[in-house]
């Protein structure tokens, strides 16, 4: 039972990810994604394969053209299909088969979600429709936050918008945090899982997240994905009355603030160039005073963030940097720790700069608490969560598609 395999989906609004993956192994059988959905554009790829047109494909065609690939290279049957799904509210604290129960809850965290929990139901409709006779697994984003403290998800406003409308402090990208605090505990001997971690998840994306022996305490995103650390696009914290400053003065509406704080903001709109990290060190390389205003404030939110999410523990057994900044972008790592010398954080900087794209490996110096760089891997986690979970409730209730 140790080979079983799990095909692990991940829809978007206009794209939907597969992988497939074998219990136990550190690398995907295959991979295969379909982008631009419900346009003229659509099409589908593979790894070692060309790009194919796919015009107006919706979720299910692209899922259609998709599985028989998927089929091709699984050498054996799919034990369990799991599912990313952004959004789960109070309701789900950990991973749930699927069935029309869970269905209605995902519909209804919704308004929590509205790009992404949509699209992750059409995922797994469709899959549903077409894997009728394999048990289906929600992940969910928010479940590994449901650990945190009332005093840490509680947003000081009136009681009645907590407990009739749910609004509170969720946090996100929980299976990235939690993946690599379990690595973070091997790579250090801690076989039992235990440890008191600072992460920090850097992508276009970005969240950090304090965690107790596998348990989320505190994280910097909250209701939505925007609030906490500066992203690609995204703003994270501002003056809770700039919506109400840029309506009276500029005249705009929510739509376009929205807009502003969700798309035009962050590295892209500090630099004027790009939310791409890559370019903005090779603009700062060469000058550029926007990439450099951009690169440093990113920093510094960011140690800001960690130091402040250090209180939610009691040590620190170190740092783990992931995400695809996190992992590869040697001047961010530095930059972000040459603040935290008031925490006895510090980096050697010859093993951080010689650590290679990918590469898991600790960078601190001598004297210093842990510092990791561990790559994410998010998709393995929701397969292993998806395969503890079917272990555990080997049946599931049917649903229809």
């Amino acid at each position: 039972m140790r080979d079983r395999l799990v095909l692990v989906i991940n829809g978007g609004s206009s794209s939907i990810k597969l992988a497939l993956r074998k219990q136990g192994s550190s690398e995907p059988v295959f991979e295969a994604q379909a982008e631009r959905l419900n346009t003229p554009q659509a099409s589908y790829s593979y790894a070692g394969g060309d790009s194919h047109s796919l015009p107006d494909a919706d979720t299910k065609a692209a899922l259609n053209a998709l599985l028989p690939l998927v089929e091709q290279h699984s050498n054996g049957p799919i034990s369990v299909v799991g599912h990313r799904v952004v959004h789960g509210g109070e309701q789900f604290t950990g991973a749930r088969l699927i069935d029309d129960e869970v269905l209605a809850g995902i519909e209804a965290n919704a308004p929590l979600a509205p790009l992404h929990n949509p699209a992750n139901l059409s995922g797994i409709r469709a899959a549903m429709a077409l894997l009728p006779d394999i048990p289906q697994v929600a992940v969910f984003d928010t479940a590994f936050h449901q650990s945190m403290p009332p005093h840490a998800f509680r947003y000081a406003l009136p009681d009645e918008l907590y407990a009739v409308h749910g609004v509170r402090r969720y946090g996100f990208h929980g299976t990235s945090h939690q993946y690599v605090a379990n690595q973070a505990s091997l790579l250090t001997g801690r076989k039992d899982g235990k440890g008191a971690w600072l992460s920090a998840h850097l992508g276009n994306g970005c969240s950090s997240c304090a965690i107790l022996d596998g348990k989320s305490m505190d994280t910097s995103m909250g209701l939505t994905p925007l609030e906490g650390l500066v992203m690609g696009t995204r703003s994270g914290d501002v003056d809770p009355n700039l919506h109400a400053h840029l309506a009276r003065t500029l005249g705009w509406d929510l739509p376009r603030i929205e807009q502003l704080l969700n798309r035009e903001s962050g590295l892209l709109g500090l630099s004027g160039l790009s939310n791409d990290m890559r370019e903005l060190e090779q603009a700062r390389a060469n000058g550029h005073g926007g990439a450099q205003l951009a690169i440093e404030v990113f920093c510094y939110r960011l140690a800001r963030s960690l130091a402040g999410l250090a209180i939610a523990l009691p040590h620190i057994d170190g740092l783990i940097f992931t995400g695809g900044i996190g992992e590869n972008s040697a001047l961010t790592r530095a930059l972000t720790l040459s603040h935290l010398g008031v925490m006895g954080l510090r980096v050697d900087p010859d093993r951080n700069s010689a650590l290679a794209r990918g590469e898991a490996g600790r960078i601190e110096a001598t004297g210093s608490p842990a510092i990791l760089v561990i790559p994410t891997d998010e998709e393995r986690q929701i397969a292993e969560e998806s395969l503890t979970l079917l272990d555990r409730e080997p049946t599931r209730t049917e649903s229809p598609a």
